[in-house]
């Protein structure tokens, strides 16, 4: 096979290869030979079962599928139809899981999470080193701020603006940190004295903080210091002081700035925000990974026209009280999600030509690089407890957990590991894993970290699901639907049952509009009161922004309170969201034009650019966050719409050729764009077309297999 080398029985593309030999065991005692020799074999454990376990799926859709045809929908016969066809499992008994060595970032720091692509090394080194952010510049360079009264975030620094900034921070100490009898608004010098924190007004007078635990430490002499660490429900806060800085120097504490503990962990994505379609873009993929491993990771780009080289940062240094120094990690903790169950990549393939499944190697490679730092030859270290942490996404039900649990074990024996050294997060996306989410705890209780409710996803696959069920509610009305509300809940609520606080985290899905903060600080903090200790933002900047919610609402106190509420009703989750009435034709149309906007604007980066998720301007010309799991919801919707006669196909391709247009106007300044309406006959528009005319019959709805056939298409053709 050209570009392939023989290892064993197995067919491995040279850049795979070469980057396994020359990068990734370089630093490790190891070598290529018992490398791919131990990957075979552990394929010959569990190829045919993870085939088995995608044959189980399409099964029992087939077997839903004809139940609805055949039946009018009535709950209780549904839930029997459920259990009998092994949909819905038995609920176990009550347990706890037992997970051991987890890093505080994941067991007791609720906070903001980062999802980044890790195609995009620029990008991963950003959220990496998001762990820390200014909340100064989140406020100054965001709708947080109105712009109103002369505020404009334009140009340059502009004081009307940086007041408000100032005024709405130190609001923000007073609720979170406050002080006896004053206000931080009132106070003009701060030091540290007798192992207290010591606040001066312009009057003279002494105060203190009320809480005086809140105070961690200082940098700088304490009588003077450059900078004061507060905490609170387990996240830190810098106060920056500096009486010569532009800013610090026109405030009455001489205070430049307050630097809030942001983005805590962030999982670097090999899934729904990269397109890896083949050995190169793993191996990009990979590379990255090991950068981030070994400490050493760094890109070099240009900005305002200067050159720059962005590297990890380092810890940062402070002294306690009683002059001791202490250090805090300076870098988000980091994940790494693995691809899901469903595809196979030409990277390997194996003796009778069939590729492997991605899942398995994505769990070699990623466990391998992550010796760096499990060993720690690293100059940067990530977990203080030697664990490493592995998100696991759209997996159905407690079998296929079993199946994860089961792979990651193997691979731990491979490279000498500890039983459960690498811990598992739970991604509760598709429709058979929530309603046996206690099921699936169980299975992974020794390794669990994370459970999450991925909205996008499993919205997604409740249509396909029950797509012979009837047609569904709009789109636009999917959130305010019972069964959604009841998934949010019931997440929490099974979560906490299980033992996961002080644990596990229990997270909660992304915020979708990275221009609108404003709304963001308004409405996020539902994500904490609903006991979530941590909820996925779009960018560093949010990721401040969203830090200030958890120290607004302690999460775990909050999980204690929500212990005793009462388990919500599985009915409810149960309850397919099919549309009631008849419809206006210009409604149907708005949300089949919505959708398909998504879709090719998506789509066009993700065929003819590689780039797997990207802020896309929605029919608004709002910049929407969209990745496959918003590209499987707007597909499926549509295709459901078709399959009841809601729309035709003619309707939905001369909409899809109308948005094109529009799409082609909105990307006009991009120099890499190619039109789609020249001709609506390139592969990144017939991807988009096949993505909602074909979605009915794709696997659980699933947009991968049309991706990666249209982009390998793409670029077997593009030169």
């Amino acid at each position: 096979m050209e570009n392939y080398i023989k290892r064993g029985n197995l067919n491995i593309h040279n850049a795979l290869d070469r980057f396994l030999s020359d990068e990734v065991l370089v630093g490790l005692d190891l070598n290529p030979e018992d490398f791919w020799k131990k990957f075979e074999e552990l394929l010959e454990d569990f190829h045919q079962r993870n085939r088995d376990l995608l044959s189980k799926r399409s099964f029992l859709q087939d077997q839903i599928s004809t139940w609805h045809k055949n039946n009018d929908f009535n709950l209780d016969d549904y839930k029997k139809f459920l259990a009998k066809i092994g949909y819905l499992e038995e609920v176990p008994d009550d347990f706890i899981i037992s997970t051991e060595n987890v890093d505080p970032e994941i067991s007791s720091i609720p906070g903001p999470q980062l999802v980044v692509p890790i195609m995009n090394a620029r990008f991963s080194l950003n959220a990496t080193n998001a762990r820390w952010g200014s909340l100064y510049d989140a406020l100054y360079g965001t709708d947080v701020i109105p712009e109103d009264g002369g505020a404009s975030r334009k140009g340059p620094y502009n004081e009307i603006r940086g007041d408000r900034v100032i005024e709405f921070a130190k609001q923000f100490l007073d609720e979170c940190f406050p002080i006896e009898e004053y206000f931080f608004k009132d106070i003009s010098h701060i030091s540290i004295k007798d192992k207290r924190l010591v606040l001066k007004t312009e009057q003279g007078q002494e105060t203190f903080l009320k809480d005086e635990n809140q105070l961690k430490g200082f940098i700088g002499p304490a009588e003077n210091p450059s900078a004061i660490l507060l905490v609170n429900n387990n996240l830190h806060l810098e106060i920056q002081i500096d009486p010569n800085h532009p800013v610090g120097k026109t405030d009455s504490a001489n205070i430049k700035d307050i630097i809030l503990e942001s983005a805590v962990s962030t999982i670097q994505d090999c899934e729904d925000s990269v397109a890896a379609v083949d050995a190169e873009d793993k191996v990009i993929a990979y590379r990255n990974w090991l950068g981030l491993m070994k400490g050493d990771l760094s890109e070099s780009f240009e900005k305002n026209g200067k050159q720059m080289t962005r590297t990890l940062k380092e810890d940062r240094e402070y002294i306690d009280v009683h002059g001791s120094t202490f250090s805090l990690p300076g870098r988000s903790l980091l994940l790494i999600r693995n691809v899901g169950h469903l595809m196979q990549n030409s990277s390997v393939i194996l003796e009778n030509g069939e590729e492997i499944f991605e899942g398995i190697l994505d769990a070699m490679f990623t466990i391998c690089i992550a010796l760096y730092d499990l060993n720690q030859l690293n100059s940067l270290s990530n977990s203080k407890t030697q664990s490493m942490y592995i998100v696991k996404p759209k997996m159905h039900g407690s079998e296929e957990v079993a199946f994860t649990c089961d792979l990651f074990e193997a691979v731990e024996k491979i490279f000498d590991l500890e039983k459960n050294t690498v811990k598992v997060g739970i991604m509760d996306e598709e429709r058979r894993t929530t309603i046996n989410l206690k099921s699936c705890i169980k299975e992974a209780k020794e390794r669990l970290i994370f459970i999450n409710t991925g909205f996008l996803d499993r919205t997604g696959d409740e249509i396909h699901t029950s797509m012979e069920a009837g047609a569904m509610v709009p789109k636009s009305e999917m959130k305010s639907q019972s069964w959604i509300n009841a998934y949010e809940d019931w997440n929490v609520d099974i979560g906490i049952r299980c033992g996961l606080s002080g644990k596990a985290q229990i997270g909660k899905g992304m915020w979708a509009m990275p221009d609108d903060m404003r709304d963001m600080v308004k409405s996020k903090i539902s994500h904490p009161l609903s006991g979530a200790t941590c909820a996925w933002v779009p960018s560093p900047t949010a990721a401040t922004l969203h830090a200030m919610h958890y120290h607004k609402v302690d999460v775990l106190l909050k999980q204690d309170e929500l212990a005793s509420r009462d388990l919500t009703d599985i009915d409810k989750i149960l309850t397919i969201p099919i549309l009631k009435e008849d419809l206006d034709r210009n409604l149907i149309r708005n949300e089949i034009a919505n959708s398909a906007q998504g879709i090719l604007g998506y789509v066009v980066r993700w065929i003819d650019q590689g780039i797997g998720c990207s802020k896309v301007p929605d029919i608004n010309n709002i910049g929407l966050m969209e990745d496959r799991a918003t590209c499987r919801i707007s597909s499926q919707h549509i295709s459901n719409w078709i399959h009841h006669g809601i729309c035709s196909e003619e309707e939905v391709i001369d909409i899809f050729k109308e948005m094109a247009l529009i799409v082609d106007e909105q990307n006009k300044d991009d120099s890499d764009y190619q039109k789609m309406g020249s001709n609506f006959s390139g592969f990144a528009f017939q991807a988009s077309l096949d993505l909602a005319l074909k979605g009915a019959k794709q696997p659980s709805g699933y947009t991968e297999p049309l991706l990666h056939k249209w982009r390998l298409e793409f670029k077997k053709n593009t030169p």
